[in-house]
């Protein structure tokens, strides 16, 4: 028989185990609140993100030769069950501006909001060393359709990060933040609608 601790005591062990089930069970709900909002049918639940969701189902993230789609969590929330949740926490802030915000649900507003979006996307992928990209490209085995492909890898890709090159991959174009020019955007989304000169820059002021 094992002689316990005196201030062990049959409260404190079932105390203990109780803890350690609740901690269990809190773990595993993590993870699963993290796979369930990750998923593309819970991140494409608003209809503003329809939009943005468009072009992606277009692109080879999507569509991939090797039948391994890329989820809207795999790459836009981070490794590990804590830094997703607070991935997640953080997002928290796009729920508000969707509801008290402007109306994402109409398309032009939605375009002429884009580039901001993307902006702080493309700093998070910067700030992470585009570290959800590394989880399925590895550059050593770099592989595109020109034979000098991995070589210009290796040669330019020396102390820059995957979105340094690569920010157009999946959703709509939008141009470098460095070189962005809100009223040239606007007068392309007008066109694009068919609205009036002027119109997109009177929205954005709403």
């Amino acid at each position: 028989m094992i002689n316990l601790p005196v201030f062990i005591t049959r409260h404190v062990l079932i105390a203990l185990l109780l803890g350690g089930l609740a901690g269990i069970l809190f773990v595993l709900s993590l993870i699963e609140f993290d796979h369930l909002t990750g998923s593309e049918e819970f991140c494409t639940g608003c209809h503003s993100m329809e939009l943005v969701a468009a072009p992606y189902r277009k692109s080879k993230h999507y569509n991939p030769a090797s039948g391994v789609r890329a989820s809207c969590g795999d790459c836009h929330v981070s490794d590990g069950v804590l830094a997703a949740t607070w991935d997640h926490i953080l997002g928290g802030k796009d729920l508000f501006a969707q509801l008290f915000g402007a109306d994402y649900d109409d398309p032009v507003i939605n375009a002429l909001h884009l580039p901001e979006a993307a902006f702080a996307a493309r700093r998070w992928f910067k700030k992470e060393d585009s570290a959800t990209c590394r989880r399925c490209h590895t550059l050593e085995a770099i592989n595109g359709s020109r034979a000098n492909t991995l070589l210009i890898h290796q040669q330019e890709a020396q102390d820059k990060s995957c979105i340094d090159c690569h920010y157009n991959l999946v959703h709509r174009l939008v141009p470098e933040e460095r070189t962005f020019k809100r009223d040239r955007w606007n007068r392309m989304i007008e066109r694009e609608f068919d609205l009036p000169t002027g119109k997109a820059d009177e929205l954005l002021q709403q």
